[in-house]
């Protein structure tokens, strides 16, 4: 896991970049060190791509800086030690998945085994399967093994669990683990914002090309003051729901779910109003919650 003291293996500084008259990023600072797994959030249109682009070299900067390794990341050398699992890849369809991994293991001078790329992807049973054959989801785990059979030091992943199953997808947050505990900096993009409570360390939140949160999962976390309050209740969600500090109140598999502003209160009137109540839950809101409120247009903010 990384520490303070980390060196630092990627890093944005100040990084601009537009479209003709629309802004992908604005003076974006990012740092990824060693051993950390950051996620990079935001929601569609954000920024998210154009930082990894810059990063990878794909985009130049109109103003500010990229680096890897401390060196621009066109350099051949710092290029050498990145793996990279973008969202969409020009893999050929006819070639088996044996043959992609051992093509790829070529380029690297000293790339992982064939038996640990298949382990950490999860690739048993699909190595005489052309990549044309699988499923979607099959694919993605190819993309992950192709990713980091050149043991990198720096791993972008691009919505790395998308079409992935349940079973696949917690198989593929472990091998994550795994490399940042080995010391790989690995930067995250995903929707899926409980992968990101389950694998980031530090959290950086964009929307419209702008920084508007950065820190652990907890400190994200933290800007949000709601409670989520869950019971057993005969009371209606829409009576609930009316209540002051109420945001929203609605039953769920048969249990009423309210998200307030603060616990103790609502907890009180509905033991009030319903004796009968049991299976009562305080809980913090989620990063969910947190990145809603971080990226909510600012009309809703107005009207909210």
């Amino acid at each position: 896991m990384a520490t303070a003291s980390s060196p630092v293996l990627a890093r944005l500084r100040g990084a601009r970049r537009h479209y003709g008259t629309t802004c992908a990023l604005e003076a974006l600072d990012l740092e990824l060190h060693a051993g950390q797994v950051l996620a990079l959030l935001g929601p569609n249109g954000a920024g998210k791509t154009t930082a990894i682009s810059l990063l990878l070299g794909l985009q130049t900067p109109d103003a500010g800086q990229a680096e890897l390794f401390g060196l621009s990341p066109h350099a051949l050398a710092a290029r050498r030690r990145i793996g990279v699992m973008l969202q969409t890849a020009g893999i050929p369809d006819t070639l088996k998945v044996r043959e992609l991994i051992e093509l790829t293991r070529s380029y690297y001078p000293q790339p992982r085994s064939v038996a640990d790329c298949v382990a950490l992807a999860g690739l048993e049973g699909l190595m005489e399967r052309r990549y044309g054959q699988l499923s979607g989801g099959q694919q993605r785990r190819v993309q992950f093994a192709l990713a980091v059979c050149g043991r990198p030091q720096v791993l972008f992943l691009d919505e790395p669990t998308t079409g992935l199953d349940i079973e696949a997808r917690h198989g593929l947050w472990k091998a994550i683990r795994e490399l940042a505990a080995q010391g790989c900096a690995v930067l995250l993009t995903t929707h899926y914002l409980e992968e990101a409570e389950a694998l980031a360390d530090r959290v950086v939140v964009v929307n419209q090309g702008r920084l508007v949160a950065q820190g652990s999962v907890a400190q994200i976390r933290s800007r949000v003051s709601q409670r989520r309050i869950g019971c057993a209740s005969s009371l209606p969600a829409a009576t609930v729901s009316a209540w002051p500090g109420v945001h929203d109140a609605r039953q769920v598999g048969g249990r009423l779910e309210i998200v307030a502003d603060s616990a103790e209160p609502i907890v009180r009137r509905l033991l009030a109003e319903d004796p009968a109540l049991s299976e009562l839950e305080v809980r913090r809101a989620g990063l969910a919650d947190a990145f809603i409120q971080l990226t909510r247009p600012p009309a809703l903010e107005e009207a909210a």
